[in-house]
């Protein structure tokens, strides 16, 4: 046993001699005597003994002095005031958290009473998508086809993806070398655009974002619409006599008086792209979609693609024009993904009626972003409403789709349907690609005279768009060989007269009649693509005979306008007639029947959708 359990024991320094334990003299018991008796608990000695032993492993005979006591009681006070200050400590902790969730129930009754304020100024909302009950699986599939279309906000800015392209070091040694004078006052940060150091401080633009009251809000959907306030209402009507004066130096004049106005950037930016200065035009189109966004209402939401905004009125088509240009914009710079996610966010804006024919260009940015699975579910989750696979790009894109996850069987089903259906992209594709065709297929009439005899003008549009844009995705090295084989393929069941050959070979024929809707003269129009062009009879329809305007491309049938436009003619009963045709044979089936569903162009307003 150590000294220092001695010490305990006998509480003194003065121990019995070990070999004294026999001896029963009177010296023995009067030293016992003489020791101070210490009262203390044995049981200390089991929960210690380890510890101490431990210390005392190298001193076990040598006895504890006075100075080493004084220490031992030293530390034990130090310990005990170490303790106190933590407990002091804990409860400083403890009534500063209180504190901290006074304050905090405190800002969020203030923000609370703030919601209550807007909401009674702009309009109650309605509950969110979360708060709707899902009762029957009808519902849920609903669900499901809006979730498809929500957006991810680190993928809405294309600094983001050149950085992951790039790496950031170089991006922002970039920036820093284009950056100009900083300006003073300060810029609110944006999902959709990154806000420049030379733009000028937002101050009150006039223009504003609001709940749209008119429209009737169900299953979680909201609508939502801008306002256009005194001052930017003065702006709007400047510009408009700009416009109609046919001046260039009017436009830069009004952009530099009113720097935030967004039509007057829209028709300069048009101006600078006439002009080959992409630069500057994607510049006026970014400061143009920020004054968009630096509008929004607090309630309006880009990810959940519950919000909507309603394209016949016309203070609304600014931001679907302006979206549009600035996702070709950023997809021109390579940032695929974030065209992808912009180009979902356009479409969920008013997913029926498409007013700008999204779906004819979303499938390209998806090959290119990589997203193979999201379209196979986009598409799936679609078809039913929007008969997606009668486009040419997505009954080819979905096919590569597949073929690209590695789904032969399907990829190649798939395929062979759309060289069956839509036989003029073949050639065409290919004199893109710079692949020169083998003799068969040259020589077949099927993929050239036959093609071109059942393949309707406006079918043919289609096909141009399709190939002019996406040609890219087909001249990769493990893609040609595989379209040759299917090539093949299809040849073979041609000439063995299979009847499906047949039976796309009437579906095409009954379909696709009639001049093109005016959604995809729009999309025409804002994509500016080489070899895709439109007769200028073509877009002299009702209710606009005038030019076309690119703030304003072609305004819908059922327009509601804010603004009069002296050159705009609103003669809706013969553009109906001239548009009728092409939407019913659409949807005719081959026995010549039509349809009982919305087919991809048919919405709400037939004569309106694509």
């Amino acid at each position: 046993m150590s000294t220092r359990y001695m010490k305990k024991v006998y509480g003194s320094n003065v121990f019995p001699k070990t070999n004294d334990f026999d001896d029963t003299s009177d010296n023995e018991e009067t030293t016992i005597r003489d020791v101070k008796q210490k009262k203390f608990n044995t049981f200390t000695l089991l929960n210690n003994s380890s510890e101490d032993e431990k210390q005392d492993i190298t001193d076990d005979n040598d006895v504890v002095s006075q100075e080493e006591e004084e220490n031992i009681e030293k530390g034990q006070k130090e310990e005990i005031k170490r303790k106190k200050k933590k407990r002091q400590r804990k409860n400083r902790n403890q009534n500063a958290s209180q504190n901290v969730g006074a304050t905090k129930i405190d800002s969020e009754d203030e923000i609370e009473r703030t919601v209550r304020e807007v909401n009674k100024l702009l309009g109650e909302p309605t509950p969110s998508t979360s708060q709707v009950v899902i009762e029957d699986s009808t519902s849920i599939v609903l669900k499901s086809k809006e979730e498809v279309l929500s957006v991810h906000h680190k993928h809405l800015n294309p600094i983001n993806e050149l950085k992951r392209i790039f790496g950031s070091k170089t991006v922002q040694a970039e920036e820093n070398k284009q950056r100009g004078k900083r300006r003073t006052g300060h810029l609110k940060k944006t999902w959709l655009v990154s806000p420049k150091d030379s733009w000028l401080p937002f101050a009150k633009t006039g223009l504003s974002m609001m709940l749209d009251t008119s429209m009737a809000s169900q299953g979680g959907i909201q609508y939502f619409m801008y306002e256009h306030g005194p001052s930017y209402r003065q702006a709007q009507m400047k510009f408009i006599q700009a416009v109609e004066s046919s001046d260039h130096e009017n436009i830069i004049s009004m952009v530099n008086q009113h720097p935030c106005h967004v039509d007057a950037l829209i028709q300069l930016s048009e101006l600078c792209k006439l002009s080959e200065d992409l630069a500057t035009a994607a510049a006026l189109i970014e400061r143009a979609l920020y004054t968009l966004e630096y509008a929004f209402h607090p309630l309006f939401n880009l990810t959940t693609a519950n919000h909507r905004l309603d394209y016949r009125k016309q203070q609304n088509r600014s931001f679907y024009v302006v979206l549009f240009k600035h996702l070709t914009f950023v997809g021109g710079r390579a940032c695929y993904r974030t065209s992808l996610e912009l180009s979902k966010f356009l479409l969920s804006l008013d997913p029926v009626d498409d007013p700008l024919a999204v779906v004819l260009m979303i499938d390209f940015y998806a090959l290119r972003a990589r997203e193979y699975e999201w379209f196979i579910k986009f598409c799936n989750l679609w078809e039913s409403t929007r008969n997606l696979t009668q486009l040419p790009n997505i009954a080819y894109s979905l096919a590569l789709a597949h073929f690209r996850l590695g789904e032969q069987e399907t990829a190649n089903e798939l395929l062979q349907n759309a060289l069956l259906m839509f036989p003029g992209v073949l050639m065409s594709l290919l004199d893109k690609c710079s692949v020169q065709t083998d003799s068969r297929v040259q020589g077949h009439d099927y993929f050239n005279s036959k093609a071109a005899n059942t393949t309707s003008p406006s079918l043919e549009k289609l096909q141009d768009l399709f190939v002019n844009r996406s040609y890219h995705v087909w001249k990769e090295a493990e893609v040609l060989p595989w379209l040759e084989k299917q090539v093949n393929i299809v040849l073979d069941r041609v000439d063995s007269k299979d009847e499906a050959v047949k039976f796309y070979q009437n579906k095409r024929i009954k379909r696709y009649q009639g001049k093109l809707p005016r959604n995809i003269l729009r999309h025409i129009i804002l994509s500016d693509l080489k070899g895709v062009t439109i007769a200028v009879s073509e877009t002299q329809q009702a209710p606009s005979n005038g030019p076309i305007l690119s703030y304003d491309p072609l305004p819908p049938l059922e327009t509601i306008d804010i603004y009069s436009n002296p050159r705009a003619s609103r003669r809706i009963n013969e553009a109906s007639n001239v548009l009728s045709l092409f939407f019913t044979s659409l949807f005719r089936d081959v026995g010549g029947n039509t349809p009982d569903f919305n087919g991809f162009l048919v919405g709400d307003n037939p004569e309106e959708n694509a």
